[in-house]
């Protein structure tokens, strides 16, 4: 019954959130005599092994609503200064050990003792994803997964999504060649996904199926993953979830950090180097990183070399910042330059080797050494993309105010002919303005209530002769509360937001016509969720969350009017398309015992007003076709339909004790999705990922060892089930075969005194040299090869790879 009650307390919370706000400040407006400022106090304390009782050295503490943290001392003691009265999550963290997260209230000197457990599994982790405050991902009713720096230098992967979509069940990439990956979750990518870095989302160009995300999966220190609608917290484009990507955080006071890593591929020669420096004293953090990665052209058994899928990008950041009582100021910089090689897959009809142009209009065969170089042949994109941010929070009395501020600048060129290898033929010049203020209000004892605001300003300009899309103007803001309450094992979540976004397309006139003509829209949307869970054990947790997103039409759906490179199709927007508006019910369950550990998630849903593209009809009923730079192209135009997707995720991880050092894990993700309304024959919808299951057998030793420490093996079966439910509306997919990989690795840290002196990794992805083709990979619609009769290019076969990493840490 107090479970009952606590729901119907919740229900009615929401409804009258605004008089709760208002009665939660309004004690301090009937008192004249000034309040005074909050005393700053001091957490201290002892991280010990729960067994022995021997201290742990090098445990971290980590508070991440502050953004701040400590380092057990060689006695195992630690101390943070400068909190002010409250209550905190803090994470305490040691390798082999499972993490313990519990919320310490503070209050002057405050001495808090914590003893940690040898892991048999990672069952705990915090997330600030999709909620306003830090939580334990235990206490969230949506599905989010989190991955660790360590867990990411356990993949081999080209990108920062594909090292996503092999770790995490649901989510996927949409690939052009190993440098280009789009994310996807539960079947809806692009727009609908919305990636958040450093605090800031990302914006560039993600309408276009060639575009990835910008962002350098080295200087990457943590991943959350929040799967399903999350407009309420993000507003417009979260329809899917939320990718949230960590690069830069103060390290503990007091210390020095330094990493050195380095990678080698075999399969396409990649290279990558990395190095960073961090440090904070006495409130004062600074960071600086830098990286550098290349790669030749892959291969697989089929293709042989797969020419132009080639790339090689560098990146540099930094960060410099100041935490005191008052709260924390941050201002952070980044700088990506990426060239990519775009695959055609054309190929001399007589062999079947690959060609590529040359000046004069002419085309040669690839040779040895255009396959062995790292520069990209015509066509290839040049990105840069540079992002400057201040991360604020701001103690007010017992309450806290965030304030994000961001800046972004995504330049991408296209380059298409070799007669002006360096003249690009597409542009485009996208500004971005973001911002975000959220109102933390002061907690009670079960509740914590936010109020906030976030938006941002865009500016696109096209800056060469080729354009598929307006110059425009974008604005948008909107507002939402936010509440959570907790109180012995029920945990419950839930808001409401209102956002509006007015959008601007500019006229052009190219060759004396009109490409495009102005025009103005204004989208407006009510989004909101509600959620629980609730741990019916100390071993079982049951989850529930219901969520309403919305997500505006992108301006290559309202407006676009050109050839879209790379796609072979001519696009024509709508401006009269509605915004997409999606209600998606999800469930599941946590399981974690002795010897098992499990997690299901299901989930349904329903999308209105779908977006998706469908082939144009002339006069006479035909196709509808252009002639472009004397390439025949089919005209596509964009359209809408109402959807439904529904599917599951589960995760089986048996460790049976006493033999903790053996893990049997197991992933499988189903994703099913169909239109209401039939288009063209089908009632598939484009671009979902067939049925997968992975599994793991991992055996670790060593955790305490004196040379060498936290040895780890592991054997991968990585199978994916055929796709028998493709788009198949004017010609769009067809089918794609199941396919089974097995990979493998080993590594673990090498230490000296208690310190690691370097850590090493080595991978054997695709052992059998499989050759494959991904449903999600465009590769498998470029042109047919006449010597093998078989359509596209196929996928990355046998690699090896090698990762060495050489931490360093220094007291000051």
């Amino acid at each position: 019954m107090k479970s009952v009650s606590a729901i119907l307390t919740f229900l009615y919370s929401i409804l009258s959130l605004f008089t709760y706000s208002q009665q939660e400040i309004a004690p301090a407006t009937h008192h004249t005599t000034p309040v005074a400022a909050p005393l700053a106090g001091v957490l201290t304390g002892k991280i010990t092994d729960a067994i022995t009782g021997e201290s742990l050295p090098g445990a971290s503490i980590y508070v991440h609503d502050l953004k701040k943290g400590t380092i057990s001392d060689e006695k195992g003691n630690y101390r943070i200064t400068n909190l002010n009265t409250g209550k905190y999550l803090i994470e305490i963290t040691y390798r082999g050990y499972s993490t313990v997260i519990e919320t310490v209230s503070v209050n002057g000197e405050t001495q808090k003792d914590f003893a940690l457990k040898e892991a048999v599994v990672e069952n705990e982790e915090v997330t600030v994803t999709g909620v306003s405050a830090a939580t334990r991902i235990r206490q969230s009713p949506q599905p989010v997964e989190v991955l660790k720096k360590e867990q990411l230098f356990n993949v081999s992967a080209t990108n920062a999504i594909d090292a996503l979509a092999k770790t995490v069940p649901g989510v996927n990439g949409l690939s052009t060649g190993p440098a280009i990956s789009k994310p996807f979750i539960r079947g809806l990518g692009y727009n609908r996904v919305v990636t958040i870095n450093d605090g800031v989302r990302q914006e560039g160009q993600q309408w276009g199926d060639e575009h990835g995300i910008e962002i350098d999966d080295y200087s990457i220190q943590r991943i959350e993953v929040l799967k399903g609608p999350a407009s309420l917290m993000y507003g417009s484009d979260a329809l899917a979830g939320v990718i949230n990507i960590i690069t830069q955080r103060p390290v503990a006071d007091g210390h020095i950090t330094a990493n050195v890593l380095g990678e080698y591929q075999t399969n396409n020669a990649l290279r990558g180097f990395y190095g960073d420096a961090a440090g904070t004293k006495n409130g004062f953090s600074w960071n600086v990183y830098g990286s550098y990665k290349g790669a030749e052209d892959y291969k697989n058994k089929y293709d042989g070399r797969v020419f132009n899928s080639k790339f090689y990008n560098k990146n540099f950041g930094a960060m410099l910042g100041y935490t005191g009582a008052w709260g924390y100021s941050h201002l952070l910089v980044s700088n990506f330059d990426q060239h990519i090689g775009m695959i055609e897959g054309d190929r001399d009809s007589a062999t079947g080797a690959f060609i590529k142009a040359i000046p004069g209009g002419v085309e040669s065969i690839a040779t040895h050494d255009d396959f062995k170089s790292i520069t990209p042949e015509i066509p290839y994109q040049h990105i840069r993309h540079f992002k400057i941010s201040s991360d604020n929070n701001f103690a007010i009395g017992k309450s806290n105010l965030d304030v994000t501020l961001g800046f972004q600048q995504n330049q991408r060129q296209e380059f298409g002919n070799a007669d002006e290898f360096n003249t690009p033929n597409a542009w485009f010049d996208l500004k971005t303005i973001s911002y975000a203020l959220r109102w933390h209000l002061p907690s009670t004892q079960n509740w914590k209530t936010t109020i906030g605001v976030t938006g941002m300003s865009q500016n696109n300009t096209n800056k060469a002769d080729e354009v598929i899309i307006p110059d425009y103007d974008l604005f948008d803001i909107g507002g939402f509360v936010f509440t959570q309450y907790h109180r012995n094992k029920l945990s419950l979540n839930g808001g409401i937001r209102l956002d509006t976004r007015h959008v601007n397309g500019k006229p052009m006139v190219v060759d004396n016509e009109p490409k495009f003509t102005s025009f103005s829209r204004n989208f407006s949307n009510v989004s909101g969720s509600v959620g629980l869970s609730y741990a019916t054990s100390d071993l079982v947790t049951l989850k529930f969350n219901m969520a309403r997103g919305f997500r505006a039409p992108n301006f290559a759906e309202l407006a676009s009017n050109g050839a879209h490179e790379g796609t072979n199709r001519y696009e024509v927007g709508a401006n009269d398309l509605k915004s997409e508006t999606s209600l998606q019910v999800d469930g599941g369950l946590e399981l974690n015992s002795t010897h098992v550990s499990l997690e299901t998630s299901l989930f349904y849903n329903h999308i209105k007003n779908f977006i998706f593209y469908e082939k144009m009809q002339n006069s006479s009923g035909g196709d509808s076709i252009l002639n472009d730079g004397g390439n025949e192209l089919n005209v596509y135009r964009f359209d809408q339909n109402d959807a439904n997707l529904y599917g599951a995720e589960l995760a089986l991880d048996i460790h049976p004790h006493p033999l903790d050092w053996l893990h049997f894990k197991n992933a499988f993700s189903y994703t099913r999705a169909q239109f209401v309304n039939e288009v063209d024959g089908t009632k598939n919808i484009p671009f979902i990922p067939a049925a997968r299951l992975f599994t793991d057998l991992a055996v670790s030793f060593l955790h305490k060892g004196k040379t060498l420490r936290n040895l780890n093996m592991n054997l991968e079966s990585d199978y994916t089930f055929k796709q028998n439910h493709p788009f198949t509306g004017f010609d769009t997919e067809t089918a794609t075969p199941g396919y089974w990989l097995i990979n493998a690795g080993i590594g673990g840290d090498f230490v000296s005194k208690g310190k690691t002196l370097f850590s090493l990794r080595f991978t054997a992805y695709n052992l059998g040299d499989v050759a494959y083709q991904n449903h999600l990979s465009r590769l498998k619609y470029t042109a047919v090869n006449n010597v093998t009769g078989r359509m596209g290019v196929f996928n990355m076969g046998r690699n090896f790879g090698i990762k060495l990493n050489v931490p360093l840490d220094f007291t000051w």
